[in-house]
């Protein structure tokens, strides 16, 4: 075993959302939304502010979390479903061959959809995914697909009751309250599994415990006491920057009503901010009743409670609604970290201003566990800095989402950011330390053109001798066929194929 920096050896939970802001917490100074119970676990742990998604949806975002490899290596640089998981090192398994007992409660959405990737049981909610759902789909397809919540519901609710019953669809910016009872709605079922765990659990043997909520991913279906609690306030406004915006370039080329830009229509606007809040709070309360279980089992304290989404959402930002963009609303991301007191006498940092990315989770994870990481990882380890010992840091992050029109590329720092969209070559500079909702676009300001000069200079040695041709090592080049998936995943493609 390695060395670890915890006196013993610890237990570990990941609780992992699907679609939260790294903005939407109390303790992130959101103006709107309660999170109690996050908070508490900011206050007793380490808030980490500049906390990004790389590749800002979720099969990618979740690539990284669980190999540790950025999107150049693990290869997925945009969204495609049905490629297989053939990744040899993934954090599940690492942690089952150090001695944990594993277990996955609620969303992993890899390909096939039972991959165990090192987990002993998986209990599985992935929300509605068409591909899966698609009548079209080969018949292998569906027999690989089985989701652990829709047995439950429709065991609690009726054989014909389903996850969209509410009327909306799994993208939609509509919000309304969910139509059965609380206890049966997937975010209270994701816990209630949780804690059957906990309680039936290997007591031999340290457990890694992943639990991983839908939400707040739409459908925007709280419970009707929490959309109240949001539906009837007056809430801040979206950010709308002074540069060209992308509602204005929408209206330009199609319906306002199009799924990348949610609506134009204000009261729905509103009531998609109330509905998304709602789904937070829902989730914060059910995170409270885990730690509760967690006291309850006498464990909270020989615990690592990680917390984290796999993006975020823009909500509205820019005219924008959903993900895959560049802007903060979509990848910047809530990461907090918890030790427990029994693990050490060190006191934690409240607060670590280090540049961090999901790729740092398992090199963290494994850190804890005295576990060792695999032979290469781009991930840093975090936990030096949770106690303010000196670590390894990184300067800037490259981040990208490909598909269509709006592939993007970015280079963020704890200062600034710089885009590029690489169909068209339009740019875009944000100073972050005095601009963190990016309303002013300083691409052209002479004061910053050096900095802007050494930003893209860092892109262009990113992406320098990538497949998909954006630069010639010396200059950006637009217009290039956007991957969703660089050639690394042709195996896995191959095998879809068959």
């Amino acid at each position: 075993m390695a060395q670890s920096i915890l006196e013993k050896r610890p237990n570990i939970v990941l609780i992992m959302c699907d679609q939260m802001r790294g903005d939407c917490m109390g303790i992130a100074g959101h103006p709107d939304v309660k999170t109690p119970y996050l908070d508490s676990l900011a206050a007793e742990g380490t808030y980490f502010p500049n906390a990004y998604s790389a590749c800002p949806s979720c099969i990618p975002a979740r690539a990284a979390l669980f190999t540790g490899l950025s999107q150049e290596h693990h290869g997925r640089v945009g969204y495609e479903d049905g490629i297989d998981w053939n990744y040899e090192n993934m954090l599940p398994q690492a942690l089952a061959n150090a001695g944990y007992h594993t277990e996955a409660v609620g969303k992993l959405h890899v390909h096939p959809p039972l991959k165990r990737c090192g987990f002993h049981n998986l209990t599985l909610h992935d929300g509605y995914i068409g591909f899966y759902r698609n009548p079209e789909r080969p018949a292998r397809e569906y027999q690989l697909f089985h989701d652990s919540y829709l047995d439950f519901l429709k065991n609690r609710c009726g054989h014909n009751a389903d996850i969209n019953d509410s009327g909306l669809e799994c993208n939609s910016f509509i919000a309304r309250p969910w139509p059965y009872d609380e206890m049966s709605h997937p975010t209270n079922w994701t816990v209630s599994e949780s804690i059957r765990f906990l309680e039936k659990r290997d007591r031999d043997k340290p457990f890694f415990l992943m639990t991983s909520f839908v939400r707040p991913h739409p459908p925007l279906d709280a419970p009707k006491n929490y959309q109240d609690l949001y539906l009837h306030r007056d809430l801040s406004t979206p950010a709308m920057g002074d540069w060209e915006n992308f509602e204005k370039e929408a209206a330009a080329v199609g319906p306002m009503y199009d799924s990348a830009y949610g609506t134009a229509d204000p009261e729905l606007k509103r009531q998609a901010m109330a509905g998304y809040y709602a789904c937070i709070t829902h989730m914060d309360h059910q995170i409270g009743r885990l730690i509760q279980a967690l006291y309850r089992e006498q464990v909270l304290e020989d615990t690592v409670i990680l917390f984290v989404s796999d993006h975020g959402e823009l909500l509205f930002d820019h005219g924008l609604f959903r993900k895959v963009q560049p802007f903060e609303g979509s990848v910047r991301i809530p990461f907090l970290m918890r030790v427990g007191k029994h693990l050490t006498g060190l006191p934690q940092v409240p607060v670590c201003s280090d540049l961090v990315e999901l790729r740092d989770v398992l090199p963290t994870l494994l850190s804890a566990a005295g576990a060792p990481s695999p032979s290469y990882t781009d991930g840093l380890d975090l936990m030096p800095a949770l106690f303010g010992k000196s670590h390894k840091t990184r300067s800037f992050l490259h981040g990208e989402h490909s598909g269509g029109a709006l592939s993007n590329h970015y280079i963020v720092t704890e200062k600034d950011k710089y885009i590029w969209y690489s169909q068209t070559g339009k740019e875009l500079y944000f100073a972050l330390q005095s601009d963190r909702k990016e309303l002013h676009n300083r691409i052209q300001d002479d004061d910053v053109k050096d900095r802007v000069e050494e930003l893209r200079a860092l892109l262009i040695k990113e992406l320098n001798g990538r497949e998909e041709g954006y630069t010639d090592g010396c200059r950006l080049i637009s217009g290039r066929k956007p991957l969703s998936g660089l050639s690394i995943l042709s195996a896995g493609r191959q095998e879809q194929n068959l």
